[in-house]
């Protein structure tokens, strides 16, 4: 009987070993280029044998990613998927065939490119995109879809050329890595066009520097309004491309003012892939209909109402804003809010400072989040002025945990209030954990 040798002291033998070591590696958190990227990803052959769909966008990429997820599978395909970031669970970001990965294909797919990068250093983004990615490519999928983390030309996930590629929206946010402008902006998120294969652009409005780049590489640019376009009525919608009509289609179940953009630049990107992933008009219904996607708008039963939206720059907030006004009256809203320091906070307070009467702004465990304290200097600055009475028709609560200030505000929230959570995926995380015994 032979014994099996014992694993590497320096190999971590679980996930949340390996991503703690991950964390503290690199020294640096963002470290933008794609030389080490592509080194590595050279050395593990990476390659996709199927279709891959790559989506970048300021706001509404986990939307899009998630439709054309739903409706792939519905019609048939095994579909791999790249998402980011996760709320409780690493292994969200990897979706095998509809199936989030397991403990053990990641950390195999970890051992992998640890065994190849050599003394390459990678970020903890990079390390993981690039496992993630050799995962999904080994997995024998019937198509790809990866979502960009940051930007565009310079994100890890650009190593890879894609055969469709989706920017969703473009709005100022990462400012210090991106540009101060959506023309500067524009030209990054571009940066995932490839020459000769189809660019859909899902923002009405885009930069002319995200036209000019798609022409300039000669990219097969798709543009909203110029080569497809939607339309509804109360009941249902229709989706008209290049080629092909969808008519009488379901609203998509992923609730909000902009869904019906991601839905259409999902379409636009089906329609350009018809020849080698066809799908039918019953696959495109079923899936709109059934797709989920946590913290995006999550309207959750019971009363009173809570709400969870990752809504943390500017655009993401003045959509949230018009998500809130379209659901009817409620007495008085509650917001639990939590931001990093690098985001336009005033920005994001601006579209909602009128919408909400009760603030439980709340620290997060990352060195580089705003404090709850931060947070009521700025809605106190925005103009929002608590009473100081308990039972005030406005308030300001500062907390230490996004948990303790969702208790709060549950504790306060008359059946017919609604609690919005929103900010951070951090913000979302703590209250998805908060509630987990109940959260299905």
């Amino acid at each position: 009987m032979t014994s099996q040798a014992s694993p590497s002291p320096a190999t971590p033998a679980t996930l949340s070993e390996w991503l703690a070591l991950l964390e503290q590696r690199h020294f640096k958190q963002i470290d933008m280029g794609l030389e080490r990227v592509m080194q590595v990803k050279q050395k593990l052959d990476i390659r996709f044998d199927c279709p891959v769909i790559m989506v970048a966008g300021t706001n509404g990429k986990g939307s899009t990613c998630a439709m054309l997820e739903s409706i792939l599978l519905r019609a048939g395909y095994r579909v791999g998927l790249y998402m980011k970031p996760h709320f409780l669970h690493f292994n969200e970001r990897a979706r095998i065939s509809g199936d989030m990965a397991s403990d053990a294909q990641l950390i195999a797919a970890f051992e992998a490119v640890e065994a190849q990068r050599g003394d390459i250093s990678l970020t903890y983004f990079e390390f993981t995109t690039l496992a993630i990615m050799k995962l999904l490519a080994d997995a024998g999928q019937d198509v790809v879809i990866l979502e960009v983390g940051l930007g565009g030309r310079l994100d890890a996930v650009n190593v890879i050329d894609a055969d469709v590629s989706i920017v969703t929206s473009i709005d100022i946010d990462h400012t210090e890595y991106l540009g101060e402008t959506r023309e500067e902006i524009g030209f990054e998120k571009a940066g995932i066009f490839r020459p000769g294969k189809v660019a859909v652009c899902g923002d009405p409005l885009p930069p002319q520097s995200l036209i000019a780049h798609a022409e300039k590489i000669g990219a097969d640019l798709w543009l909203m309004g110029r080569d497809f376009n939607y339309q509804g009525d109360k009941q249902q919608w229709a989706y008209g491309g290049r080629g092909m009509r969808r008519n009488s289609l379901a609203y998509p179940s992923l609730r909000g003012a902009n869904q019906l953009l991601n839905a259409s630049a999902a379409l636009a990107a089906l329609e350009a892939l018809r020849e080698v992933l066809p799908v039918g008009a019953q696959e495109v219904r079923t899936g709109l209909a059934t797709v989920e996607l946590p913290g995006r708008f999550q309207v959750l039963p019971g009363q009173p109402l809570v709400i969870l939206d990752v809504a943390h720059n500017p655009h993401a907030a003045a959509t949230l804003a018009q998500n809130l006004d379209n659901m009817g009256f409620h007495p008085y809203t509650y917001a639990v809010f939590g931001s990093m320091l690098d985001k336009d906070i005033e920005g994001v307070i601006g579209h909602l400072k009128d919408k909400i009467d009760h603030w439980c702004v709340t620290d997060l465990p990352l060195p580089r989040a705003a404090t709850a304290q931060q947070l009521k200097d700025a809605l106190l600055g925005a103009g929002v002025a608590p009473e100081f009475r308990r039972d005030a028709a406005r308030s300001i609560e500062t907390f230490t945990s996004p948990a303790d200030a969702y208790a709060n505000a549950l504790s306060r929230a008359g059946e017919n209030d609604r609690i919005v959570v929103f900010g951070s995926f951090l913000t979302v995380a703590g209250v998805m954990q908060a509630r987990r015994p109940g959260l299905h």
